[in-house]
């Protein structure tokens, strides 16, 4: 049994052992395809690393958490990022690691190499699941090679996976990865070529881009686009691309640079050269027997296939799973898309809250009143659109520095990079520090609790009474965003007065240890990679701020929508004796214009949320997002009255916690949510607080009754019923 093939030793019958993409090449190779030297680590390495490792065990944990079909894509990708970790920690077993790095050295010394992944299921005629997987460029020595054939092993559990997890029929027993170690070919020119395109059965397409392919295949660079026809061989058309900068290798890795004038200013690829990769690519159609998906490259004149694969259709339009695989994106494309968030969407959004907040509903005509609500509906869909489109794939922007931060330094937790993100500039935390100085007065100034518990709140404190002031005037009502606001000062006034009763929440982070756990991973790098490091934390810190203060922002929109809708209704129960609780924005609206307008009978009534009866699980597995152990009554969270409920030293339960409703967060003891992931917001606003925080249980808030007692473990993603009141 060998774990490692030259291309020419390998046999039809391999094909399950070096995969489809690498038994693909090793077809071309020996029939004289231009196909650049490699060597193919097969699957017999993976399962003897998994085996004399005990890494499956791990693994299978890890994706037995949660049922895939209800797993959240940040709940993928925490479970893929510890799944990497595990790989990147642990070392080949000796056996092992001798004969690959025997090969290695004997075949690429000091030569870099491209690492690609060769799964055996992947690039089949049914279908090729490309960019599921990771691939490496320009990878230089036996150990560097070595440590990058564990992370594509690792990427056979990667999110992107995960989210095709049935269609792979991923498997700790008997899913398999081999891997294809093969010469660089730094081209001029490269790009990809489609024999049939996907759009038009009688035409073929192909891109290029000037430098590397991978600036195509990530999206960094627009490339120039050809439309062939098959039968003829003749140019359709030419769609020339925005030609800025180009990928080139650099010392390790690859480089964005910005293309010189004349470069800029001429095609990848003339005519004759178009025809020379048509040719190309339908030869290689004819040699598979079906169309082929190819990527190649022109170095000095000559052109190599560095993969082929075939065409495969794509998914149908309701699977979201497409527009998730767009969140994986490059260095490059994230930095351009926070410059286009910061400079363009979040002023925008601000701007239309800010002018929504100036029209008040209770001002309206009937008619004004749902014309503005229809308005406010129209806005708020459009920046969700918008939300969906720029803000979440921005934040990714963490998942890179985490990725970059975890392979450099190597950490026990795989989330210590986390704690080089906290302590930004958040609207949230801005909002809970106002509410903590005020909640500090009172409890320093028992005249002005004693006041505030009669209703009575200007004279005692002038301070308080300054910042009480401002805090209206900033951020508006409490928990706008949810299902209602929180109207009046009664609400706020109740919330001061129990942070009062408790100690003062403290913030896990401050500068100065930030600043210390920013050099000692900033030292892990030299010249210029140190720079980029230091451009990729400052991007992933960015990105954790946004990622708090877009729902913010997002949030007054949506507040100011129910603002309108809960006028409306508050007319409508005036009006006609009746209650409007139940109807949507929509018909609310309807109502006001049509006195006559009745909503049909059995308009069903929100369901509320209690806990089921009969036996309860004692044990709830989630994901570990906040570390630490608490314990404590819990505090389940129905409906926006109850947040208003919560005391210190609760565990707060919910289904979600929105970023409006995290000023309650301070108080808790613990955080369970239903809804699972690093990213979400009541995790995010946890560890600013150092509280231990679990999320994706399912049915959490009905599996819990307020007042249980429960421990959380922060650390393992475990939730303990450990008694009800009752008992």
């Amino acid at each position: 049994m060998s774990f490692i093939l030259p291309l020419d030793r390998v046999e039809p019958r391999d094909r399950e052992r070096v995969g489809g993409k690498g038994h693909a090449l090793a077809r071309m190779a020996g029939h004289g395809f231009p196909v650049p030297d490699a060597l193919l680590v097969t699957v017999d390495a993976y399962r003897h690393y998994l085996r004399h490792t005990g890494i499956g065990e791990a693994v299978a944990l890890e994706i037995n958490r949660k049922i895939a079909d209800e797993m959240r894509w940040e709940e993928m990708w925490d479970a893929a990022l510890r799944i990497r970790n595990l790989f990147l920690r642990t070392p080949l077993p000796w056996g092992l690691r001798d004969e690959l790095a025997r090969a290695i050295e004997a075949r690429f010394r000091g030569a870099a190499v491209v690492v690609r992944s060769s799964a055996p299921g992947e690039d089949s005629a049914k279908a090729s699941f490309a960019g599921l997987h990771e691939s490496f460029v320009n990878v230089r020595g036996t150990e560097s090679i070595l440590d990058r054939i564990r992370l594509v092993w690792a990427s056979l559990w990667s999110d992107a996976a995960l989210l095709y997890r049935k269609e792979l029929g991923l498997d700790v027993a008997t899913s398999t990865m081999a891997v294809v170690v093969q010469e660089i070919v730094a081209g001029d020119r490269s790009g990809v070529a489609f024999s049939v395109s996907p759009e038009d059965p009688s035409r073929s397409v192909i891109e290029a881009v000037h430098g590397l392919n991978q600036g195509l295949v990530d999206g960094t660079v627009e490339p120039d686009r050809w439309v062939i026809d098959r039968g003829r061989g003749r140019i359709l058309s030419h769609r020339p691309a925005t030609r800025e900068k180009a990928l080139f290798a650099a010392d390790s890795g690859v480089d964005a640079r910005p293309l010189p004038a004349a470069i800029a200013g001429t095609p990848p690829l003339e005519a004759e050269e178009v025809l020379r990769v048509f040719r190309t690519v339908m030869d290689a159609e004819q040699f598979f027997g079906s169309p082929q998906d190819m990527e190649w490259t022109i170095r000095s004149g000559s052109l190599y296939i560095l993969q082929a694969r075939p065409v495969t259709a794509g998914g149908s339009d309701g699977d979201k799973r497409a527009w998730y695989l767009t969140l994986r994106r490059s260095f490059e494309n994230l930095k351009a898309l926070r410059q286009e968030v910061e400079a363009k969407w979040i002023p925008a959004m601000v701007s239309d809250a800010d002018a929504l907040a100036g029209t008040d509903p209770a001002a309206l005509s009937d008619q004004d009143l749902a014309a503005e609500i229809g308005r406010r509906q129209s806005l708020l869909d459009k920046w969700h659109d918008i939300y969906y489109a720029r803000f979440i794939p921005l934040a990714h922007g963490i998942r890179l520095f985490g990725q970059v931060y975890n392979d450099a330094l190597r950490p026990a937790d795989p989330y210590e990079f986390m704690d080089l993100l906290g302590g930004t500039e958040m609207i949230s935390l801005e909002r809970n520090r106002l509410l903590a100085r005020m909640a500090g007065r009172i409890r320093n100034n028992p005249l002005l609790a004693v006041s505030l518990r009669r209703g009575s709140l200007a004279g005692v404190d002038p301070a308080f009474d300054a910042d009480f002031e401002t805090f209206s005037r900033t951020f508006g009502n409490l928990g706008c965003g949810t299902d209602r606001c929180f109207s009046g000062q009664d609400a706020l006034l109740g919330l001061l007065l129990r942070m009062a009763e408790a100690p003062p929440a403290r913030e896990r982070f401050d500068a100065g240890a930030i600043e210390g756990r920013r050099e000692a991973f900033l030292k892990s790098f030299e010249g210029d990679a140190r720079q980029r490091a230091a451009e990729i934390l400052d991007l992933g810190r960015a990105s954790y701020r946004l990622r708090d203060n877009d729902n913010i922002h997002l949030g007054k929109i949506e507040g100011a929508l129910l603002a309108a809708v809960d006028e409306g209704k508050r007319r409508l129960a005036r009006q006609r004796g009746a209650a409007a609780s139940a109807l949507s924005a929509e018909d609310t609206a309807r109502a006001l214009r049509d006195p006559d307008w009745r909503p049909q009978e059995g308009v069903r009534q929100p369901e509320g949320k209690g806990p089921a009866p009969g036996l309860r699980a004692r044990q709830l597995r989630g994901q570990p997002a906040g570390p630490g152990v608490a314990r404590g009554p819990a505090r389940v969270i129905a409906g926006p009255e109850d947040l208003l409920e919560i005391r210190a030293g609760e565990i707060l339960v919910c289904d979600a916690i929105d970023p409006n409703m995290t000023f309650a967060v301070p108080l808790a003891a613990g955080i369970v949510e239903r809804r699972g992931g690093m990213l979400i917001h009541g995790a995010i606003i946890a560890r600013e607080y150092g509280i231990p925080c679990v999320t994706g249980v399912p049915g959490a808030a009905e599996l819990i009754r307020t007042g249980d007692r429960v421990s959380v473990d922060g650390w393992l993603g475990i939730v303990t019923i450990e008694a009800s009141p009752s008992l």
